[in-house]
């Protein structure tokens, strides 16, 4: 009986391997590092090679790694390598180009042995600006569009809006618009729904509304239409946003003007504008920096020599002129709107130039802080009680081709906190991102004597670069250099 059990097991045991063994193991699929099989065969087999973009190397290669379609999203020390949707800023491109077309050629003649073949660049080319999915169609950056933080930043020289990606710190998209008489894009102010961003053209007659959900001009209004003065160059500069997103109001620099838009409408409101239509446009000379009250009622405008104080509804309610030295740049109130800080640069004095701080309630001079060499815009965090100040022509700077400061001020204690001294380049504008506990501080470098950038980008101008840094420490967050389209010039984030 025990032999019979043995053998009967020997058998369904000598079955069961037979069956088995005739089974064909399935053939893996190669992924080709989770790119389209068609770009995934040209970048594994021309950039991955030793000594070039791999696991193995690719600190030595501008920390730009490409065995797979999650590594290139994750750019370079230059920033981002390949935008959605743009060719034209995708500087991937430059160093995988060899051939005589409109398209930009990197002089860098060492970077490919062997050159891709025009059919090989297309379709790399083809692919970014059908939005560079992997390889299951999906776009960067294309998830969580109505929660994602993101920062955006105008770029005069090339008539764009750069929108970064707060956690990555990179630029997902840039959003074109300018146009032949609208070339300077210069503030920009986002609602605090996070839906919508607004941006002035310092050269140019428009404003025009971008849905941050879409990445896309939505709307605009013609300025010079609406009340502004002069040939279309009004010198359109800051926007200072109402409470609820209803409304705006935007300084007119060069002609001597403040008008307001209803957002919905993109229409020009009556009641809160100053301008040409209201009877004059002698009651503001040069405007620039513009802050209101928490109920959108009182406004105070930075103009050549001192701040109005005024409100404005059908009629002229209120105006105070208020005195400052130097040139009045900006103005920002503290969170709880009991004291306002005035930047006062002065060419002509530049030991003088300073941060006046006043009391919201009296008017009256609380103190002065002398900062750096032409103080420009200012940005605040609640969560640190910090102020910060760029001073864009600081020479204090010891960095080794490196020209301009942050000034980062205790808006309680009305104490210098820090002076910071970074890889800048005449910085203007910054943003305080409190998500992700960063600050975002684009260099113009416009200058000639500015730094020589990587590597040329269309537009006019050299380009330029943000950085960034940590909000606790105050110290940089990594060490790169951000590089974008000429003029980085103004910054704001998305969600405060």
């Amino acid at each position: 009986m025990r032999r019979a059990i043995v053998f009967l097991f020997l058998a369904v045991s000598v079955a069961v391997i037979s069956v088995t063994s005739c089974v064909h193991k399935p053939q893996v699929a190669l992924t080709y590092g989770n790119f389209p099989d068609s770009v995934g065969k040209i970048i594994l087999t021309n950039c991955t090679n030793a000594g070039c973009h791999n696991a193995a190397s690719y600190h030595n290669a501008a920390e730009l790694l490409l065995d797979s379609w999650e590594h290139l999203m994750q750019g370079s020390i230059y920033g981002a390598e390949v935008v959605a949707y743009n060719t034209k800023y995708s500087t991937l491109l430059y160093y995988i180009n060899a051939y005589d077309s409109a398209d930009v050629i990197a002089n860098d003649p060492r970077h490919m042995e062997t050159p891709l073949t025009q059919k090989e660049y297309t379709t790399l080319k083809n692919w970014i600006a059908a939005g560079a999915p992997d390889k299951d169609g999906n776009v960067p950056f294309a998830s969580n569009a109505a929660t994602r933080q993101e920062i955006c930043v105008t770029l005069q020289g090339s008539g764009m809006v750069a929108i970064i990606d707060a956690k990555s710190k990179l630029v997902m998209r840039y959003i074109p618009v300018g146009d032949a008489t609208n070339k300077t894009p210069h503030g920009i102010a986002v609602s605090a729904d996070g839906r919508y961003t607004y941006v002035p053209f310092y050269n140019g007659n428009n404003i025009v509304k971008i849905n941050l959900l879409t990445d896309s001009v939505v709307g605009s209004i013609n300025l010079l239409a609406a009340g502004g003065t002069g040939n279309g160059n009004a010198g359109w500069s800051v926007i200072k946003m109402s409470p609820l997103d209803t409304a705006f109001i935007v300084s007119g620099f060069l002609s001597n003007c403040l008008v307001a838009v209803n957002t919905a409408t993109m229409q020009r409101n009556p009641n809160l504008s100053i301008d040409a239509l209201r009877g004059g446009t002698s009651f503001f000379p040069t405007p620039h920096g513009i802050e209101s009250n928490a109920t959108f009622d009182t406004f105070y405008a930075a103009l050549g020599t001192s701040v109005i104080k005024y409100a404005f509804g059908p009629i002229m309610l209120y105006q105070k002129t208020i005195t400052a030295s130097g040139q009045p740049h900006q103005v920002q109130m503290t969170p709880d709107r009991s004291k306002y800080f005035v930047t006062c640069p002065d060419p002509l004095s530049p030991a003088t130039n300073s941060v006046l701080v006043f009391d919201t309630h009296t008017d009256t001079l609380i103190k002065t802080i002398l900062v750096g060499t032409i103080p420009q815009e200012m940005s605040v965090s609640p969560s640190k009680g910090y102020l910060f100040v760029t001073c864009m022509e600081d020479a204090a700077n010891p960095l080794p081709k490196a020209h301009g400061s942050v000034y980062v001020i205790d808006y309680n204690t009305l104490e210098v906190v820090k002076i910071i001294y970074g890889d800048f380049y005449q910085p203007h504008s910054m943003a305080v991102d409190e998500q992700n506990g960063l600050i975002f501080i684009p260099s113009r470098n416009a200058s000639p004597s500015g730094p020589a950038p990587h590597h040329t980008l269309p537009g006019n101008g050299r380009p330029g670069w943000y950085s960034v840094y940590n909000l606790n420490t105050l110290e940089p967050a990594d060490n790169k250099r951000y590089f974008v389209p000429a003029d980085p010039y103004a910054a704001a984030a998305r969600f405060k």
